[in-house]
């Protein structure tokens, strides 16, 4: 098989809309490398309502918009479980699969490998490893693509939009937080999100609040948290790290050939954003084939 025209490596919103552009204009030969096992990205691990207006005009769960991208692309060469390792000085991708190591070269590269939030390390949250520590993400995969509770009553870090679609992703399987903490004044999400926390979902919210240690054995057993000067104890089964969004760079490169798209170049875009923004690097790497 001849090496394609374009690669692009992620296959989320800003990915699988610019693979469709593509074959909209004529540049069929194109590869989507997607590390997980099916194409969709972050969309596919939110079953609350949310997402598609921005692209296709309709209000649908992550699920049915990653669905329907997926859909706009049958025909074209999607490989998932596809991990990029390096994108050499040659242009060469060197990749894992399935089937092991292997390389891959095209006329121009498009990466989309979005973002990703800020895990437990770079928090400084200190205390031992128990069972029950994730981000929202890793929360999402559990409950929507694999029906698992991993807790009942856990601790939201963060104020953030998706700290409040940490909140759904909760209630999907009936897990009830304790509390969410924000280490400032007020919440990062726009007002009435504490409000709404609190009114609505019964989850109190901690401003000026920060985490200092978790404990427990093998499962989270409760925090310590510094609440306005004053060090208190939280009860709880686990902890959700949510937001502080960094570009997911782990394999990236610069050149002439390479073009970017989505959150992976920051500020955090929404995924119909993405999807906007994958068509128009797509049409710019269409003229610079013709």
């Amino acid at each position: 098989m001849q090496d394609p025209d374009v690669v692009i490596i992620g296959g989320g919103p800003a990915g699988l809309s610019a693979a469709r552009r593509l074959a909209e204009l004529g540049i069929r030969n194109v590869t989507v490398l997607e590390r997980e096992a099916e194409a969709g990205g972050v969309p596919r691990h939110c079953g609350h309502l949310g997402f598609g207006w921005q692209s296709h005009r309709r209000i649908w769960s992550g699920p049915h918009f990653a669905a329907a991208m997926r859909r706009s692309v049958e025909g074209l060469d999607i490989r998932t479980g596809t991990s990029v390792l390096q994108i050499g000085e040659d242009g060469v991708l060197r990749i894992r699969d399935r089937s092991g190591l292997g390389e891959i070269a095209a006329r121009r590269i498009m990466i989309a490998t979005g973002t990703r939030e800020t895990p437990r390390a770079p928090r400084f949250a200190g205390g031992s490893r128990p069972q029950g520590v994730m981000t929202t993400g890793a929360l999402q995969q559990h409950v929507y693509l694999q029906g698992f509770r991993p807790f009942k009553a856990p601790v939201i870090v963060g104020t953030e939009w998706v700290s409040f679609s940490a909140i759904l992703t909760c209630r999907h399987l009936g897990i009830r937080p304790v509390a969410m903490i924000e280490a400032q004044a007020r919440t990062s999400a726009p007002w009435p999100g504490g409000p709404i926390a609190r009114l609505i979902y019964g989850v109190p919210v901690l401003l000026n609040s920060r985490i200092l240690e978790i404990r427990g054995k093998q499962q989270v057993e409760a925090v310590a948290i510094q609440s306005d000067g004053q060090r208190r104890e939280l009860a709880c089964d686990g902890v959700i790290f949510t937001g502080q969004f960094v570009p997911e760079r782990a394999v990236f490169a610069e050149g002439p050939t390479i073009f970017t798209a989505g959150n992976v170049n920051a500020p955090l875009k929404t995924s119909g954003q993405c999807w906007h923004e994958g068509r128009a690097v797509a049409e710019n790497i269409a003229r610079s084939l013709a």
